[in-house]
């Protein structure tokens, strides 16, 4: 379970490529990443997927579905529960502090402390990177999120200074603390009923649906399709068992 570890590192070497660079991310460069970054991430949501399918063709047509059905049916859960406006909530305090640190730079340190520690915390990306790094160590949703958060943290540092780095202990213990807990509690119930690959395959799905937004397709409300991750195995459970 190293995920968490590379999302900590990403964001301490984005804070020292922002303390030491004169001049921010050319333009050019930011849209070579922001590409990149959208096609790693369709790779490795398909990559997971392709990994947890098996059986005959019918069957892994039927596991897909079922992840399918899980994913849209967890969404409108999602809705219900209103995963997205909680989101928005804390994404909406962290712009606000974004927005004074622009007016009147630099922002207090504090205020890029909290403001990056929210951003971090509460990407759905890593929510999923968690789950699945704590499943069976596919780290590599987390990994991505290093280098989008570090990428980040080149423009909060010339925001805050040097403190808001800082924010990379909150999230170390954050996803860090996620995944033991999915490793030593939600693993072993999922393994013992055969489940674990109908959580990955509904993980690698809305993976693939992050990679909307990155390439700005369109907005989703991918908080909502969080709780497709509960829902596809009950579903599963119910299904093919």
């Amino acid at each position: 379970m190293i995920g968490a570890f590379l999302n900590a590192l990403g964001i301490l070497a984005g804070a020292l490529y922002g303390f030491t660079a004169r001049q921010p991310l050319a333009l050019r460069t930011q849209s070579f990443f922001k590409a990149a970054l959208g096609a790693f991430t369709v790779w490795f949501g398909l990559r997971l997927i392709a990994e947890n399918v098996h059986g005959t063709f019918f069957m892994g047509v039927k596991q897909l579905f079922v992840a399918g059905l899980g994913v849209v049916l967890g969404y409108w859960l999602g809705k219900l529960f209103r995963l997205q406006k909680i989101s928005n909530r804390l994404g909406h305090h962290a712009a606000n502090l974004l927005a004074v640190a622009q007016k009147n730079p630099p922002g207090k340190s504090a205020d890029g402390l909290v403001a990056a520690t929210f951003l971090f915390c509460a990407a759905p990306l890593g929510i999923l990177g968690a789950m699945t790094d704590g499943l069976s160590g596919y780290y590599f949703l987390l990994l991505l999120k290093a280098v989008m958060d570090g990428l980040a943290m080149v423009s909060f540092i010339k925001m805050f200074r040097w403190p808001v780095a800082l924010a990379a202990f909150p999230v170390l213990l954050f996803l860090d603390g996620l995944t033991l807990a999915v490793h030593q509690d939600v693993q072993p119930w999922l393994a013992a009923l055969g489940l674990i690959q109908t959580v990955q395959l509904a993980a690698g799905i809305i993976t693939c649906i992050v990679a909307l937004v990155i390439f700005e397709i369109r907005r989703v409300e991918l908080a909502n399709y969080l709780a497709g991750l509960i829902v596809a195995p009950l579903i599963a459970h119910w299904w093919l068992s």
